[in-house]
């Protein structure tokens, strides 16, 4: 019987990458990173959920991955954290930014680079499971359904 593989283990393993210390990487790093497994996340429930033109589909989708909405939510997440968590988020947050925010403020902007920093780290450790119940738990608590 095959074992189950995580993606992470399986983009390092097909393509040579070594396992990192994670330490090493900036918050930009793990935000970068972070920005596109919080979308792979929220674009695989919005097409599960049905077939549609991909134009309804990305609509959907930018409600949840917008600067506005994740500051909402890790706000509302708060509590939940672990101060590892807490300390990466703020790590996130406190980052010096080279880019402005289109459409959003600059605080929202922060938040929202905290938590997809803290969505990079999850992923990069290996931690797939608390970045689901985080997506899942933060979209409830600001009352959006998906």
């Amino acid at each position: 019987m095959e074992e189950n593989i995580s993606l992470l283990e399986q983009i390092r393993s097909c393509f040579g990458c070594g396992k990192v210390d994670i330490r090493s990487y900036s918050p930009l790093t793990m935000a970068y990173i972070g920005d596109a497994i919080y979308d792979l996340v929220i674009r695989t429930v919005v097409v599960e959920r049905g077939n549609r033109p991909a134009n309804d589909l990305h609509r959907h989708t930018i409600q949840f991955v917008r600067a506005g909405t994740q500051a909402k939510m890790i706000d509302a997440l708060g509590e939940l954290l672990t101060e590892e968590e807490t300390n990466i988020y703020h790590w996130g947050c406190n980052a010096k930014f080279h880019t402005k925010a289109k459409n959003a403020s600059l605080k929202e902007y922060r938040k929202a680079t905290g938590m997809e920093a803290l969505m990079g780290y999850l992923y990069m450790t290996g931690h797939t499971e608390r970045i689901l119940e985080l997506a899942r738990e933060g979209i409830a608590r600001i009352d959006m359904k998906l």
